[in-house]
């Protein structure tokens, strides 16, 4: 867990997002960025790697 999004999403290789106590998404760094609840719940829709 870290809260430098781009830092961390540039490390992994795969991530699981949690929202509410349940895992929201999953996937690679690209696919997290491109999902729209992602984007609404977490990073902004003007995010980019």
């Amino acid at each position: 867990t870290d809260h430098n999004v781009r830092e961390t999403l540039g490390l992994i290789d795969r991530a699981y997002i949690i929202h509410a106590g349940q895992v929201l998404t999953h996937g690679r760094p690209a696919d997290i960025v491109a999902n729209p609840d992602v984007r609404r719940l977490y990073l902004g829709e003007g995010f980019t790697l």
